[in-house]
């Protein structure tokens, strides 16, 4: 196991290198240049000069590269000019809207997935199995932002349920953690349902029939477990992927979170503030997936056995 941890961590960290590389290039490619956003159109040249010496963005690529990488190995993550302070108490401040979202979203796909996954499972090609299999690739095929607008004209404009943007109850989280959770949904489903289908036709299965369990206690009792292993993982890996997910729902339900911090840092070019923002969700997918790998070490005995040897 401490092999395994160890090998995690060391991918880890080149992640996190090539995530913080590939944001330093990107947000310097796009056009606009930070200082004239800042100072506005009326700032005279000799006003924009000062500024970016100031930013440090006089310097080559290469030399600010540099530069940021050892600012970096001592924890200085920069400074946000258009918010007057350290760039990853920026972020920080926006973490837990977004993490609110997040687990919303991957507690609803989880249970519904699993539910429609063992459903479908249970007796493939059958009419359920069908139907399920229409519902998850309606699901996946989905754009985000339409399912949102469907939402919110259906929920709010129509009906009056539910409150279509901001955030301040419980009602608000609603519409935001269901868009963002169907196609995640869909995901889960899929995994669960192939799982489940081939553990049904295991032996051990027919062996606990034999013994007197019906279908519905070996499905729940036995192969929903040995199915859990890949579901896990593709539960670790979409939940990293429902931060980026989160930067489209984000904008759509007016919700403050991390996604609609990063769209309006890119459009006045905050660099530290993207920056620090990439790295801090980049270190959120290192560790979910180093969690993922140690639950199907857990679950799956044969996989931690493969890791000691």
């Amino acid at each position: 196991m401490s092999s395994l941890v160890t090998r995690r961590l060391a991918v880890g960290v080149f992640v996190l290198w090539g995530a913080v590389t590939l944001m330093f290039t990107l947000i310097r490619l796009a056009p606009g240049d930070p200082a004239s956003l800042l100072l506005g159109p009326d700032a005279g040249a000799d006003e924009v000069a000062a500024l970016r010496e100031r930013m440090g963005l006089d310097q080559g690529l290469v030399a600010q590269y540099l530069s940021y990488l050892g600012r970096l190995a001592h924890l200085d993550f920069g400074q946000s000019y258009r918010f007057g302070m350290p760039a990853m108490d920026v972020v920080l401040d926006r973490v837990q809207a977004t993490a609110e979202l997040t687990v919303a979203a991957t507690l609803i796909a989880t249970v519904a997935g699993l539910a429609l996954g063992m459903l479908a499972g249970y007796r493939p090609n059958s009419r359920l199995d069908r139907l399920v299999s229409a519902i998850t690739i309606l699901l996946q095929g989905m754009p985000t932002f339409w399912a949102g607008i469907m939402l919110v004209l259906l929920f709010t404009a129509t009906l009056g349920l539910l409150p279509s943007s901001g955030v301040g109850s419980p009602q608000h989280l609603i519409l935001p953690s269901v868009t963002l959770a169907l196609p995640f949904t869909a995901i889960v489903a899929r995994i669960t349902r192939t799982s489940v289908a081939d553990a049904m036709q295991e032996p051990y299965i027919q062996t606990a029939r034999s013994k007197g369990l019906t279908s519905a206690q070996a499905l729940t009792g036995h192969a929903l477990r040995n199915s859990l292993v890949p579901v896990v993982t593709i539960i670790g890996l979409q939940m990293g992927a429902l931060l980026g997910g989160a930067v489209i729902v984000e904008n759509v339900f007016a919700w403050p979170g991390l996604g609609s911090l990063v769209v309006e840092s890119v459009s006045t070019r905050d660099y530290a503030v993207v920056q620090a923002a990439a790295l801090l969700v980049a270190g959120i997918v290192v560790v979910l997936n180093l969690l993922a790998d140690l639950s199907y070490a857990l679950l799956d005995p044969r996989i931690r056995t493969g890791a000691r040897s």
